[in-house]
């Protein structure tokens, strides 16, 4: 297994387990239009956590980098939301809103590697 698997996977695993410690940013960022925003956020944890885990072993890895390739695609309307939000803050400070437009195109690389597991 590869450097970049592994971290994503440890990353996933990482951010899976903040959903359940820390829901209110995640819920933040659900698209408005999306009910019970809570149970959507627990259940992208649990994903993101299965994924990651599952992308640590040899025998799983084909299906957990598919899970992480379906999670980093269902999440990203979340994602886009956050970006619009924080551009309209008048009190996000620049380098935040930056970093949150930057963040939308880097789903393209971790796609890739999510892939590169799943075909490894």
């Amino acid at each position: 297994m590869t450097r970049d698997i592994k971290l994503m996977a440890g990353a996933f695993v990482g951010m899976g387990v903040l959903h359940f410690v820390k829901p209110g940013p995640f819920e933040r960022i659900v698209p408005k239009v999306l009910p019970r925003k809570k149970e959507l956020v627990y259940a992208s944890g649990v994903v993101e956590i299965a994924a990651g885990a599952l992308m640590l072993n040899d025998r799983t890895r084909r299906l957990g980098g598919l899970g992480a390739v379906a999670l980093l695609l269902g999440v990203f309307p979340a994602n886009v939301q956050m970006a619009a939000d924080v551009v309209r803050s008048r009190r996000a400070p620049r380098w935040y809103k930056a970093g949150t437009i930057a963040r939308l195109p880097l789903q393209l690389p971790m796609i890739r590697i999510a892939l590169k597991a799943a075909r490894s």
